[in-house]
């Protein structure tokens, strides 16, 4: 049986939409990262990141080999573990009718799923102790995205520093002496309280939502209430 490829991969938008970068990173036998990529989107929304990571990742993995991906966007995850399937039997529309958000992108993922073994697993980002390949693969798309340009280890680059103010995996949440970020309260609405939209926009389920509609906040930006609870999807 052929040994399991350990990778992962990320999307980075700084503005979503704005400079967007992707990213994958994959393992070696001590579990570090061995080989790794990361390359500038231009302007993109970071569901376009997210999935373009993972689209670069698969070209770069062997087919032949099963592989593990670990991936921190859960809009990517369920598009590929849970959404896909019912958007080709309904010719790549949503349970709505509308249109599949970026396609084109899912479309060719499906294509380089078809007849591997891939095991994906979600890895939450920025934890105390967190997965250190998804960390690897966050720094790697922040950077590209920032500095629009592309890095990886075939050309000899080293993985970039966390970013300001982050903190890499297995270190310190937050600089010594620093205060937590407040969750609720006067400074800000609590995580996933509803409001109405001043803008219209795209939910993480594909599906687009107007301007005055009710959204709330979701892991990957704002959208329906119930994708924001877990509970939406295609």
């Amino acid at each position: 049986m052929l040994e399991r490829t350990i990778a992962a991969c990320d999307g980075a938008s700084k503005g979503n939409p704005g400079p967007a970068a992707w990213a994958w990173v994959i393992a070696g036998a001590d579990g570090g990262v061995e080989r790794w990529e990361a390359g500038p989107l231009g302007r993109a929304t970071n569901n376009v990141a997210e999935l373009t990571a993972l689209e670069r990742l698969l070209r770069a993995l062997d087919p032949a080999v099963p592989a593990q991906v670990r991936m921190d966007s859960q809009y990517a995850m369920k598009a590929v573990t849970t959404w896909l399937p019912g958007w080709r039997r309904k010719g790549w529309k949503t349970s709505a009718g509308t249109p599949v958000a970026n396609r084109d992108l899912v479309v060719r993922i499906d294509g380089l799923l078809a007849g591997r073994d891939v095991e994906f697993v979600y890895t939450p980002a920025h934890q105390v102790d967190g997965d250190r390949l998804n960390d690897a693969a966050d720094r790697a798309a922040s950077h590209s995205a920032r500095t629009q340009r592309p890095a990886g280890s075939a050309t000899g680059d080293d993985l970039p520093p966390p970013e300001p103010g982050a903190a890499p995996a297995g270190g310190r949440s937050r600089p010594a002496g620093a205060k937590p970020a407040r969750k609720s309260g006067a400074s800000g609405r609590p995580s996933g309280r509803p409001l109405k939209a001043r803008f219209p926009g795209r939910c993480r389920c594909g599906r687009p939502y107007a301007k005055g509609e009710t959204i709330a906040k979701n892991p990957d930006g704002w959208g329906h209430p119930a994708c924001a609870a877990g509970t939406g999807g295609a």
